[in-house]
C-alpha cells in the first residue's frame, strides 16, 4: 500500500508501520499506540485505530494513561460510521477519563469528548460536556458552535459564539452558514460584515444564503465583490453564482463563471455540470445548456431532469421527450422533477394523449407519486387544449385539496376557450385561497370582455379598487455591458430614458407600418381610446426591447426577460419586431421562452 501523493518506492504509512512493530511488541509503548492511531484518523479510518487500541489494552493498559491517546480515541469514536457506535464508545472513554482525571483539566481531551458526543447526536451530553470546562480555548467553542449548527439550533450557537473570548475563522464561517442553512439573511449578512480575514468559505455561504432566498441581486454583488478581492472561488460558491444568473437571466455573468471554470481547469462534476445546464437554459441560451449537458462525463438525474424541463420550457417539447425516453432506457429512475419538464413539454406541445400516458405512468410504472405539481401540469394541458370539463374534473377527484396554481390554470384555460362558467368557479376557490393576488382579478375581467358581459367587467374593477387589490407591475430586463437594465411599464427612470422613448416611438411607428394595430380592448382601465394605445405601447417589454435597438449592434440577438405573462399585444409586437428589424428575440416570461424570428414564435402562439 502507498502513501497518497508519493511515488511507486516511497515507505509504507506512518500507521502501518506502528502498527507492525506494536504487534510483535511484547509491551507495547504510548508513543508507538498515538503514532499508529493518529496515522489511521488521518487515514479516515477511525474503526482501524478502535480496533487497534481495543487489541493492545489487555497487554498494556496503561495506553490510555495519557490525555493524547485519549484525545485520540475519542476522535477515532466519533467518526466510526455505525449507529450508536459514538455514543457507546464515547460514554465508555468518558468513563475512563473521569476516573484518569484528565476529563476535568484536559482541553484536548474535553475537545475531543464534546465533538464525540456532537457527532452522536447527543447534543444535550456535549453541552454538558462543554460547561464542565474550567477553561475554554477557541477549538473548544468551535466543537460546541458546528454542533448546534448541524441541529439547526442558530440560537444556541449564537449564545457560545457571544461568549467567546476570542474567534478565528473558523469561529465567523460557522456562524455565517448556519444562518445561511436556516434562511436567515440578514443575521448571515451582519456576521459576514464582521469578519476581518474572509476565506472562500465565507464569500461561498453569504452567497448561497443570498441565492436561496431568491435574493440574486445580491448574490451577484457579492460575486463582483468577491472577485475585486481576489479570493479565488470554490465550486459551491460557483454554483450559487450560477443559480443566481439564472434567476436574474444574467448570460454574460453565467459565461464568465463558465470560462473561469474551463481557464482554470476546474473539474465539471456533477452538481457543478447541472448548475451550468440551469443557467444556460433559465438564461435563453439551450445550445450551449444542450453543449454542457452532453460533454460532461457523468451524470445524475438531477442532470438529466433539468436538460428535459431546460428543453421543455424553451418550445423543444419533442427534444425533451426524447431525451427522457432516453434516459429511462440507459436505467436511470426518473424523479418527481423530471416529470414534472415531461408534463410541461407535453402542455407546450399540447400532447393530450401523451400527456395522460406519462402522467399515468409515475405511478404505475416508476413508482412515483404524482404532487400538486403535476396535477397542475395536468389540468394547464387539458385546459389549453380545450377539455375544460376534463380538467374540472380532474380536480374534483384529486386525492388533496387543490391550491392557487392549479385553480388559477383553469381560469387560464377559461379566458383561452371564453367559458365564463368555469371562470367564475375558479375565481370563488381563488378569492378564498389568493385573495389578493390582482392577476385573477384581471384574467376574469378579460374573459368578460371577450363574452361581452361589461357588466361583469365594471364589477370587477369596483372589486379591485373595493378590496384595494395591489396590481403587480411588469417588469422587464436586458442584459447590456454586464448590467441588467430593469423597466417598468411607462418607466421614465432610465438615465437613457428620452433617447429610449425616441427610439420606442419610432419602433411603433414603423410597427404600424407593417400592419400593427393595438389591442386596447386588453387595457382595463376607463381611459379614451389614445391613452390606452399609449399605455399599450409602453409596456416593459417593449421599453426594454427599445433600450436593446439602441444599444447593440444590427442583427443580433435580444434577451428579454420578463416577470409576468406576455400580453397577446406584447407577443404580435415582438413577431413584427422580428421581421422588420431583422432580430431574433428571446423572451422569457412567467410561463415560458418564446423564440421570436422572421416574425414567428416558437409558441406558434399557444402559450
Amino acid at each position: 500500500m502507498r502513501a497518497r501523493g508519493s511515488g511507486a518506492g516511497a515507505t509504507r504509512p506512518e500507521h502501518l508501520v506502528a502498527h507492525a512493530r506494536l504487534v510483535k511488541s511484547a509491551c507495547p509503548d504510548a508513543f508507538l499506540a498515538t503514532t499508529a492511531m493518529r496515522g489511521y484518523l488521518r487515514a479516515c479510518l477511525p474503526l482501524q485505530a478502535i480496533l487497534l487500541l481495543r487489541a493492545l489494552l489487555p497487554r498494556a493498559p496503561r495506553l490510555l494513561g495519557n490525555s493524547f491517546s485519549l484525545s485520540l480515541a475519542l476522535q477515532a469514536s466519533a467518526t466510526i460510521p455505525a449507529p450508536g457506535a459514538p455514543f457507546t464508545l464515547g460514554a465508555s472513554l468518558h468513563a475512563r477519563a473521569l476516573k484518569s482525571g484528565f476529563a476535568a483539566a484536559d482541553l484536548f481531551v474535553r475537545t475531543a469528548l464534546v465533538e464525540a458526543y456532537a457527532k452522536a447526536g447527543r447534543a444535550e451530553l456535549a453541552r454538558a460536556a462543554f460547561d464542565e470546562a474550567p477553561l475554554r480555548d477557541v477549538f473548544l467553542c468551535n466543537v460546541m458552535l458546528a454542533a448546534y449548527v448541524a441541529r439547526g439550533e442558530v440560537a444556541e450557537a449564537r449564545k457560545v459564539f457571544d461568549g467567546m473570548r476570542e474567534r478565528d475563522l473558523v469561529s465567523w464561517n460557522t456562524m455565517i452558514h448556519g444562518y445561511a442553512v436556516r434562511g436567515d439573511v440578514a443575521m448571515a449578512r451582519e456576521i459576514f460584515n464582521g469578519t476581518e480575514d474572509r476565506d472562500a468559505f465565507s464569500w461561498s455561504s453569504m452567497m448561497s444564503a443570498y441565492a436561496k432566498g431568491r435574493r440574486s441581486k445580491e448574490a451577484l454583488e457579492l460575486w463582483r465583490e468577491m472577485c475585486a478581492a481576489g479570493v479565488v472561488p470554490d465550486c459551491i460558491t460557483m454554483v450559487s453564482v450560477l443559480s443566481a444568473c439564472g434567476d436574474m437571466g444574467t448570460l454574460a455573468v453565467g459565461a464568465e463563471v463558465h470560462q473561469f471554470v474551463e481557464s482554470n481547469g476546474v473539474e465539471v462534476d456533477v452538481k457543478l455540470g447541472t448548475a451550468l445546464i440551469d443557467m444556460y437554459a433559465k438564461c435563453g441560451d439551450i445550445e450551449n445548456s444542450l453543449r454542457v449537458f452532453h460533454f460532461m462525463p457523468a451524470k445524475d438525474v438531477l442532470t438529466w431532469s433539468s436538460m428535459v424541463i431546460g428543453l421543455a420550457n424553451h418550445g423543444l417539447g419533442h427534444e425533451a421527450l426524447s431525451l427522457f425516453s432516453r434516459m429511462t432506457s440507459e436505467g436511470l429512475k426518473p424523479n418527481e422533477i423530471t416529470f414534472i419538464g415531461v408534463l410541461i413539454a407535453c402542455t407546450h406541445l399540447g400532447l393530450v394523449s401523451e400527456g395522460k400516458k406519462y402522467f399515468s405512468s409515475m405511478s404505475e410504472v416508476h413508482g412515483v407519486a404524482p404532487r400538486v405539481e403535476h396535477y397542475g401540469c395536468m389540468v394547464d394541458l387539458l385546459g389549453r387544449s380545450g377539455h375544460i370539463e376534463e380538467a374540472r374534473q380532474l380536480i374534483r377527484d384529486m386525492p388533496f385539496e387543490p391550491d392557487a396554481v392549479i385553480w388559477r390554470a383553469l381560469l387560464g384555460a377559461c379566458r383561452i376557450y371564453k367559458n365564463v362558467e368555469v371562470a367564475e368557479e375558479a375565481m370563488a376557490k381563488l378569492r378564498v385561497l389568493d385573495p389578493h393576488a390582482d392577476g385573477h382579478y384581471v384574467l376574469l375581467s378579460n374573459i368578460y370582455a371577450q363574452a361581452s358581459s361589461w357588466e361583469g367587467v365594471a364589477e370587477m374593477r369596483k372589486t379591485i379598487r373595493r378590496e384595494s387589490i395591489q396590481r403587480i407591475p411588469g417588469r422587464s430586463s436586458i442584459e447590456w455591458q454586464n448590467t441588467i437594465h430593469e423597466f417598468v411599464s411607462g418607466d421614465r427612470s432610465h438615465p437613457r430614458s428620452e433617447e429610449i422613448y425616441k427610439m420606442l416611438e419610432e419602433m411603433m411607428n414603423q410597427l404600424r407600418k407593417a400592419g400593427y394595430r393595438p389591442m386596447t380592448c386588453l387595457v382595463l382601465q376607463d381611459i379614451d381610446e389614445q391613452s390606452k394605445e399609449r399605455a399599450l405601447a409602453e409596456h416593459s417589454e417593449k421599453l426594454a426591447i427599445a433600450f436593446g435597438l439602441l444599444t447593440t449592434p444590427a442583427r443580433s440577438t435580444l434577451r428579454i426577460t420578463k416577470n409576468l405573462r406576455a400580453c397577446e399585444d406584447c407577443h404580435s409586437v415582438i413577431k413584427l419586431i422580428s421581421l422588420v428589424y431583422d432580430r431574433k428575440l428571446i423572451v422569457r416570461d412567467r410561463n415560458r421562452f418564446h423564440h421570436f424570428s422572421e416574425g414567428q414564435c416558437s409558441c406558434k402562439d399557444y402559450w
